[in-house]
């Protein structure tokens, strides 16, 4: 479901975000770069991401408030918005915008203007969504980190597997809001599958109630496992699957350490701190001079398996010791 916002509420959301803003990027000296940062989620739930950000940008001589401004524009989970924040950081003509974690944020960015400098943070390919012309040589005003976490799905589903060997069917859980994400996250689990011989059942869901819905509805799936795609809605909303999938002891597997350390069963995929990282160094190298067009599109070279020990106790399983000794971190 699309809840729609209208105009004069986002522009007032806008004034109030306004207010959060650190006094040192509002008081800045003209000669001060700025960076707009477009998030599709809350400030609360990014605050340890934004920590690994201005480590990246600290790393290229930049300190917020010292000789960069930072605006930031949240989009609280609401798609939506995201074509009205990315031109309002135009019009305040910013020196680059980042927009980690959400392609659709990058491509709400990359429609907004064709010159202002784009580093995006995207678990897809950044070709296929139409954000670079190739990876080694972008060619336009976007470059960035691209995880692939969609791609990391069959490893995520072996995992479950190994967990769980008796189990037959999985249910998968995407966000219809990004319909491109969607679909290769299907694609990528439905090839897994057939390879283990399991049986996959969709699940949509893109608001709260939603998520509440799909998890009243596992029963009837007879669901085993549940994976959860990668999207930074359901980043999110990690407290509330944990807390769900507690409840209804349903082992679940999703793609980053956020969800584990919030309850899920266990993890695998590229680490999400080490990406605003990059993105934060990327964005120093572009206030320098560099041009998008001349940075490949890095890739991964961390992957993190985590396990919440805690959790398989809760759910009676027994976690095979090779599994743990693969682990680079267990949660007791």
């Amino acid at each position: 479901m699309t809840v729609t916002i209208g105009r004069r509420e986002l522009l007032a959301a806008l004034g109030g975000a306004a207010a959060t803003w650190p006094l040192a990027a509002r008081a800045q000296q003209p000669a001060m770069p700025v960076i707009g940062f477009l998030s599709f989620l809350s400030p609360g739930p990014s605050a340890p991401h934004l920590s690994a950000y201005r480590r990246g940008l600290n790393e290229e001589g930049y300190i917020e408030g010292q000789n960069v401004g930072i605006e930031f524009r949240w989009a609280e989970g609401r798609s939506d918005w995201l074509p009205e924040l990315a031109a309002d950081l135009v019009r305040r003509r910013v020196s680059v915008i980042a927009a980690p974690g959400s392609a659709l944020a990058a491509l709400a960015a990359k429609a907004a203007t064709t010159t202002i400098p784009i580093v995006f943070g995207i678990a897809e390919d950044p070709v296929k969504r139409g954000l670079a012309t190739s990876l080694a040589r972008p060619d336009g005003n976007a470059t960035g980190i691209s995880f692939f976490t969609a791609e990391l799905v069959a490893k995520q589903l072996g995992l479950l597997r190994e967990l769980l060997p008796g189990a037959v069917r999985v249910a998968v859980l995407v966000n219809p809001a990004d319909a491109a994400r969607a679909e290769s996250i299907s694609q990528n689990v439905e090839a897994a599958a057939r390879v283990l011989g399991l049986q996959i059942a969709i699940l949509n869901a893109s608001t709260a109630g939603e998520i509440d819905a799909v998890f009243a509805s596992l029963a009837r799936e007879r669901a085993d496992a549940l994976l959860i795609g990668a999207d930074p809605f359901f980043n999110s909303r990690r407290v509330q699957l944990a807390t769900l999938a507690a409840r209804h002891a349903m082992p679940s597997a999703s793609g980053g350490r956020d969800g584990t350390e919030a309850g899920l069963l266990v993890s695998y995929g590229t680490s999400v701190a080490d990406m605003y990282r990059r993105v934060g160094g990327y964005t120093g190298r572009i206030l320098k001079g560099a041009k998008p067009a001349d940075l490949p599109v890095e890739q991964p070279t961390k992957f993190e398996l985590v396990i919440n020990l805690q959790t398989a106790k809760a759910l009676g399983l027994e976690v095979p010791p090779t599994l743990l000794a693969r682990a680079d971190e267990v949660i007791e």
